[in-house]
């Protein structure tokens, strides 16, 4: 990951924390039902996610109790528009886009001594069966304050109106209970600590729950994709929805998707794009058996791209060149058929979003797309960081630089 970090392309947006704010996150932590992190020194992400402790406590996951349950951790109003790396739901980062929308100023003043636990809750206390998922409407977000800082203001203000009444300005022992309580929370009196739930609509999604399910209801007719095959299984003996499941490598999924205008394709027109050329590069460079120069080289040099096409295997070449190939047949005879000429992963991966589409969903189709067929290392980068980082390691160096290379010239 070096080479990536070197290019600002590895979490380069995280927020160190220390010192003190290790004590506050560890409160919290504590606070949701999670055991501290022994670390000194970590990052956190918009919503509080730390990899470092997600690493120590060998589970991506730690800030949730159970699928149905995830929390967030704001420790510093530096989270404000940060990315959320490993997101439960496609609509973290909204989530947390609106909490600091609502409450900004209650934040930077809260986050001057002490941290805000969130609990995230869509009236669903655990998962049972995989559409359980289809319960999510409005999540209900609730806030709460380290050391209950909220109730402690109240009972300072208790405790002044104990000292104004009657001969109490003189008991000592009230002296000493204000003063105690100053000490360990500051002076509350002026401070703005109430931060009453806030409820954020849910429409079409993907969650990770069950293993990575994309909800899609907002279109025709409702659709449910599955990335597991397990739970794909298990949901489909589900009889009680009336909804469309798929699993995501099922070719019947794209077929319905077009069918209900969610993503389109225009093969003419997307041959004469930068995308297409990622893509073919792409496949290029997988097809390649060892090279005697650097991949990085071959897919820039146009000279050496055309030596190496033509050293590749007559399926591999078929397979790189489908889509050119099928669009120059076509020009002779409108017979030939895509399926018959055009590799089908290189076919889906050509998708996009319809036009049609709203801007909050073009997003969720676009990560639907890539893991459908994740081949444009750009937009695979843009929509599914941490898929693309697993596969990344496994790259030939060369591979590597001209994927950093052709990130860092589009962002």
């Amino acid at each position: 990951m070096k080479k990536l970090i070197e290019a600002n392309l590895y979490k380069s947006e995280l927020i160190p924390v220390s010192g003190k704010l290790v004590e506050r996150y560890n409160k919290c932590l504590i606070k949701l039902g999670f055991t501290p992190t022994k670390l000194k020194n970590f990052l956190i992400d918009g919503i509080g996610w730390s990899p470092e402790i997600a690493e120590e406590k060998n589970n991506v996951n730690y800030l949730n109790n159970g699928e149905a349950n995830p929390h967030g951790i704001i420790i510093s109003p530096l989270q404000k528009g940060k990315p959320v790396y490993l997101p439960f739901h496609t609509f973290d980062r909204d989530m947390m886009q609106y909490i600091f929308k609502v409450y900004e100023d209650k934040i930077k003043d809260i986050t001057r001594d002490s941290a805000i636990c969130i609990d995230f809750d869509q009236k669903i206390d655990a998962f049972y069966e995989p559409l359980d998922i289809l319960k999510y409407g409005t999540i209900h977000i609730n806030f709460h304050l380290m050391n209950n800082l909220y109730h402690q203001q109240k009972e300072q203000f208790q405790l002044i109106e104990k000292f104004k009444r009657n001969q109490n300005f003189i008991d000592e022992t009230i002296h000493a209970e204000i003063l105690d309580s100053v000490k360990a929370y500051g002076d509350l009196r002026d401070r703005d600590l109430e931060l009453p739930g806030i409820d954020f609509s849910v429409s079409s999604f993907y969650t990770r729950a069950f293993g990575g399910v994309y909800v899609l209801r907002d279109f025709i007719s409702p659709i449910v994709v599955f990335e597991n095959e397990k739970w794909h299984k298990e949901a489909i003996k589900d009889t009680n929805h009336d909804v469309f499941i798929f699993h995501i490598e099922q070719n019947e999924l794209m077929i319905k998707l077009r069918d209900h205008m969610i993503i389109e394709y225009n093969l003419e027109r997307e041959v004469k794009t930068d995308r297409y050329e990622r893509i073919k590069k792409y496949e290029m460079a997988l097809s390649v058996q060892k090279p005697e120069h650097p991949i990085k080289d071959i897919l820039n040099n146009p000279i050496l791209y055309k030596s190496y096409l033509n050293k590749l295997d007559i399926e591999s070449r078929k397979k790189v060149m489908s889509v050119e190939r099928y669009l120059e047949k076509l020009e002779t005879s409108n017979q030939y058929k895509i399926a018959d000429i055009v590799d089908p992963k290189l076919f889906e991966a050509l998708h996009k979003p319809h036009s049609s589409l709203e801007a909050k969903h073009q997003d969720l189709i676009w990560k639907l797309l890539v893991n459908v067929a994740p081949k444009d290392v750009l937009y695979w980068y843009w929509y599914d960081k941490e898929d693309f980082y697993s596969s990344y390691k496994n790259w030939d160096d060369s591979l590597k630089e001209w994927v950093i290379e052709t990130i860092s010239n589009n962002i």
